[in-house]
């Protein structure tokens, strides 16, 4: 689809500085620009790329100061926040590009599942016994949805994601390709001996809350007893690992290839870096951040902390920590030339 500067100057509440009936059909980088496409410039570090863009439309802040003239070929949106003026496009973007409707054959939608309005069902999707499938939600292909699940409304499931049974999904999620939401969790007993495990059965669910955004190729375990829970909000991104009866609190974010071991409760508006371990059995306080390749070995009661390390301890102690850590090699050799001062032989 073709978008006028004009058009998309409505979108954004901005003003057109040039040609306000130019066309763009397509998105790029500035420093990648080429006719035909919009872009923006947010970032003062390519503030050069502004004079030799081929982009046809440009979105800079209103406060931004040209040193030189732009191109003859490239218009100018004038907004606030071109930062946040260009997700906003990026989002319309992805809805027109996404837009579908209709159940795709073949396919298998039980007799007895509830399908609500405006829906889109992928060529070789499953949907169980019982499911509830709310408004305007995407299922994309081969995606499986078990027994007794509910999705709720605007939510979207891309390609080979797996919902086992008796899950709940909340409103506008979002889950990404080969994520598995259900499985088992890690649950084995040793017999006598110590050297036979016998499987725990996992009869628990997981539930996820509104605005939930999953990562591709990531597991939530499904509950021993109970759920496991992802809050309102919260953000995994892709390789994510969280196991049986964990809670992770609203709006926490955590990067990729962490893992949080069974019955852990992290609070809300944490941050996680990547490549971090938490044990079990923990509690996390609200607020906490973890620097990445991190490992929690215990639980975290200051709200706010900032943490680091394996095992992770206070920022700054580990900080002046690294600092000595780096000076180790210079106090060797001090100590050898010593102790050759004072033992010559």
């Amino acid at each position: 689809m073709e978008f006028s500067a004009k058009q998309i100057a409505q979108i954004i509440d901005g003003i057109v500085e040039g040609d306000e009936n130019i066309l763009v059909s397509n998105l790029s980088k500035i420093e990648e620009g080429t006719i035909g496409t919009l872009s923006f410039l947010a970032n003062p570090a390519y503030t050069n790329y502004i004079y030799s863009t081929n982009a046809s439309i440009v979105i800079v802040n209103k406060s931004f100061v040209l040193e030189n003239p732009v191109k003859s070929s490239c218009t100018l949106i004038r907004v606030e926040n071109a930062y946040e003026s260009f997700a906003k496009l990026l989002e319309l973007y992805n809805q027109i590009n996404t837009e579908k409707e209709g159940v795709e054959q073949p396919s298998f939608v039980s007799s007895n599942a509830m399908i609500g309005e405006n829906c889109y069902v992928g060529a070789f999707a499953y949907i169980g016994q019982n499911v509830s499938i709310g408004n305007h939600v995407k299922i994309y292909p081969h995606v499986y949805i078990g027994d007794n699940c509910k999705i709720g409304n605007n939510t979207t499931l891309f390609s080979g994601v797996k919902i086992y049974h008796d899950c709940l999904i909340g409103n506008n999620c979002t889950i990404h390709a080969s994520t598995v939401v259900g499985s088992d969790g890690f649950g084995f007993a040793p017999n006598n001996e110590g050297h036979v495990f016998t499987k725990v059965p996992q009869i628990g669910n997981v539930i996820i809350e509104d605005d939930v955004e999953i990562g591709s190729n990531s597991s939530i375990d499904r509950a021993t007893l109970g759920s496991t829970i992802l809050r309102k909000g919260v953000k995994l991104d892709n390789l994510v690992q969280i196991a049986h009866n964990v809670e992770i609190g609203e709006n926490t974010v955590i990067a990729g290839l962490s893992g949080i071991a069974g019955s852990t409760k992290v609070g809300k508006n944490c941050m996680i870096g990547a490549q971090v371990g938490v044990a079990g059995h923990l509690r996390i306080a609200n607020g906490v951040k973890i620097a990445g390749q991190s490992g929690i070995g215990s639980s975290i009661d200051k709200e706010g902390e900032i943490l680091q390390g394996s095992p992770a301890f206070n920022i700054g102690e580990f900080k002046r920590s690294y600092v000595l850590f780096r000076g180790l090699p210079k106090l060797s050799d001090k100590v050898s030339d010593l102790t050759k001062k004072i033992n010559p032989k």
